[in-house]
């Protein structure tokens, strides 16, 4: 008999944000399997990751985030786009904009029509209600109340935000008080993962729950570098101890590795393992053990575009309000838990909608701020008052890829989202673009405003409206789809519907990566509800409590 390795666990889990978070909780819940998690960054102690507003500070803190670019690309006017992802417990849950955001009950539906057997929404909705603790109303069949992650109405109101919702009701689009109930389409304010005055990250509700048990540990700064691949079993996990590439350590996995480390991450950890398209893996130089052509494929993001609106002069926007004694004020308000700036998310409205009469299910998300950025600064505030109405597509038809350009665990892989390559995108873009006009210029809004700021009422064909969007474009923050899961006859499939890798044993993928196509929301929420079916996967149970036979033996919820 095989003796086992001192320094060897039950599961091993690559990452502790969003779904490594949930994975650890859920799958040390019994007290008696013994799960590793490795971080490559820190504990989640900076304040601003807790304050809301923090995010201003801390999306762009390299201590915090992983410094990824996108390769430039026609679609992106040539620019490469700065694409961080949260490098700390949480993860990017630690740092994103907090919306709560589930998408349509189709998006699921087509999932399960693509072959992936159990991912269909009636399938999925349960374990979004499990994560959720709703805070505001909503009906119980789409809505959780004592789950780990806390989702709340803003209780700060403005009166720049009631008219734009006024504005795009002025078109025909109703107020919709749950678009993540029953019918995703309509306007109103967004919910988001904030309990009280502080963000609620996937660390907050899952991680440090789970720490608290004996039965889990955990390894920051603690980057995983390579796979032990033994017979097609992937035993063990290499890392960088205390973030020194000198120390590679390896920790051996008695029953799975479960990679959580984010779509890019993932990605680029599995191809460094040798799994992957060999042609792609030999150009980088490295070796080829196991031939799994799509990793690194279907990879695809939401590009936001932006319209900013020069207000009045008078006018009070977060661009006044986020300044000096007014700011003051403001976090006087956040100490004593009155309504205030620093509880916001940066998008507080929403409007879900079609860009087109022929479009069968709303292709489009609007979000509205009171305030506005400079051009090509991060998060800095335009000196005089304005809003922001920006836009993505919810299902775009651009598809790119990730791949590894050398052995190097440190380098980072070549990410080619390929944003507004499909003919489609650019109409949609357009007609989007057109859209928040109609929406700004409308009267209860308009009464407010000077004139437009960006991009001036002097782009107005197609060709230049394209432009600016391809000048102007951003992130969305909504990377998926690199290893996607599918059945075995899917060309572009790298892992099963149950998340296990296709021709390997001992590993899953559970994170956004394995999203088929891209969600038409933001996509944490889907996150979740992946790490919480996938926790449920790997203990043999099927849906929602019931059981399977795992490795012989009767698992029970």
């Amino acid at each position: 008999m095989a003796k086992t390795p001192k320094d060897s666990f039950d599961y091993i889990v690559v990452g502790a944000g969003t779904a490594g978070s949930v994975i650890a909780n859920r799958l040390s819940d019994d007290g008696k399997s013994n799960i590793l998690v490795l971080e490559a960054g820190g504990p989640d102690r900076n304040p601003f990751l807790h304050i809301p507003a923090g995010y201003v500070k801390t999306l762009t803190n390299p201590q915090l985030t992983w410094p990824f670019k996108s390769e430039p690309s026609p679609g992106s006017g040539g620019r490469a786009i700065t694409l961080p992802q949260g490098r700390v417990y949480g993860g990017s849950s630690s740092l994103n904009g907090l919306v709560y955001n589930r998408g349509q009950a189709a998006d699921f539906d087509e999932w399960a029509q693509m072959g992936n057997s159990g991912w269909g929404y009636d399938d999925v909705l349960p374990y979004f209600r499990r994560s959720e603790r709703r805070i505001g109303p909503g009906e119980a069949r789409y809505h959780g109340r004592e789950g780990n992650i806390t989702v709340s109405d803003p209780n700060w109101k403005n009166e720049l935000c009631e008219a734009f919702i006024e504005s795009v009701e002025t078109t025909g689009i109703p107020r919709n008080p749950d678009y993540n109930g029953e019918a995703q389409a309509g306007v109103g304010y967004f919910q988001r993962m904030i309990g009280g005055r502080f963000r609620i990250s996937a660390a907050t509700g899952f991680l440090h729950p789970a720490l608290k048990r004996k039965n889990v540990q955990i390894r920051p700064f603690a980057q995983a570098c390579d796979l032990l691949i033994e017979n097609g079993r992937v035993s063990g996990v290499w890392y960088f101890k205390d973030g020194n590439p000198s120390l590679r350590t390896l920790v051996h996995c008695r029953r799975e590795v479960v990679l959580c480390a984010g779509t890019i991450n993932t990605t680029r950890l599995v191809q460094l393992a040798g799994i992957g398209d060999g042609a792609v893996l030999s150009k980088a130089g490295i070796e080829t053990r196991h031939h799994l052509p799509g990793v690194g494929q279907n990879f695809r993001d939401h590009y936001f575009i932006h319209i900013n609106q020069r207000m009045k002069k008078g006018v009070l926007s977060l661009n006044q309000q986020a300044k000096g004694w007014r700011l003051g004020v403001d976090i006087l308000k956040w100490l004593a838990g009155a309504p205030n700036i620093l509880s916001l998310s940066p998008s507080v409205v929403y409007a879900f909608c079609k860009s087109h009469a022929s479009v069968d299910r709303p292709d489009l998300q609007y979000i509205f701020t009171p305030g506005s950025y400079k051009p090509g600064h991060v998060y800095v505030l335009d000196d005089f008052p304005a809003v922001t109405c920006g836009f993505s597509q919810h299902r775009p038809e651009s598809v790119g890829y990730i791949s590894v350009a050398s052995p190097d665990p440190t380098a980072s892989p070549v990410i080619q989202p390929n944003y507004l390559s499909a003919s489609t995108d650019q109409i949609v873009a357009v007609r989007a673009l057109r859209l928040a006009r109609t929406f700004l210029a409308a009267k209860p809004l308009a009464r407010f405003a000077e004139g437009e700021e960006e991009p001036g009422q002097s782009v107005q064909s197609g060709e230049a409206l394209l432009d600016f969007a391809r000048r102007t474009g951003n992130t969305g923050y909504h990377f998926v789809g690199a290893c996607s899961m599918g059945p075995r006859s899917d060309a572009r499939a790298v892992v099963d519907p149950e998340l296990r890798v296709h021709g390997l044993t001992g590993l899953r993928i559970v994170d956004a990566s394995v999203m088929p196509t891209m969600p038409s929301a933001n996509t944490y929420a889907s996150t979740l509800m992946i790490a919480e079916k996938g926790a449920d996967l790997i203990r043999g149970i099927s849906h929602a409590g019931s059981t399977l036979m795992a490795d012989g033996i009767s698992v029970s919820a």
